[in-house]
């Protein structure tokens, strides 16, 4: 069963995108279709980096432990809410952080807002960040307007039916990179 990560990645006071993130996690354990764990940038509170990951003399603890999680993750789904057309500078500071570690790495994205856009106005610069690490973005989006009427703080959706169809979508297009993923991985093992 594949291993996902998934970053939640508002810090702010009162932050309802962390919603989604607690969704998808029980989606994915609900249907048994993934193991997984949330990477809460508000429990890390990571300071402002001043250097890559792999160029850190001394990375912290919190450092490590994040880097791990990244890496031993089949794929990740960050979670982003929008802010004033981009993502939260507490999630580029993590994605700056590492380099190597997102290299061929499944990463589904889903945005979010308390508007009708949906946080969609995010998605085309996070991707652009993400490609130029050379990670693998999924092409299914799992876009989320209005999320303070559409999940609760336990991450129930109000409308569980149509927004279990939509997760289905987003999450098995993420499921079939990972497994492509791997059997890409396999065939260049046997080379």
């Amino acid at each position: 069963m594949p291993h996902i990560t998934l970053i939640s990645s508002s810090v702010r006071t009162g932050r309802k995108s962390h919603r989604v993130a607690l969704y998808l996690q029980k989606y994915l354990e609900q249907h048994q279709l993934a193991t997984t764990e949330i990477v809460d940038l508000k429990a890390y509170d990571f300071p402002l980096f001043h250097e890559r990951y792999s160029r850190l003399e001394e990375p912290t603890p919190a450092m490590q432990d994040f880097r791990e999680k990244i890496v031993k993750a089949d794929g990740v789904i960050i979670v982003t809410p929008e802010y004033n057309g981009g993502y939260p500078a507490s999630l580029k500071n993590v994605v700056d952080l590492l380099y190597d570690e997102w290299h061929r790495k499944p990463v589904a994205i889903s945005t979010v807002s308390g508007g009708a856009f949906a946080g969609t106005q995010v998605i085309t610069s996070l991707q652009f960040s993400l490609w130029k690490m050379r990670a693998w973005t999924v092409p299914a989006m799992f876009p989320v307007p209005k999320v303070q009427d559409n999940y609760d703080e336990e991450g129930n959706a109000a409308d569980k039916e149509a927004t279990d169809k939509r997760a289905d979508h987003f999450l098995q297009e993420l499921l079939w990179c990972v497994e492509a993923k791997k059997k890409m991985d396999e065939s260049t093992d046997k080379s």
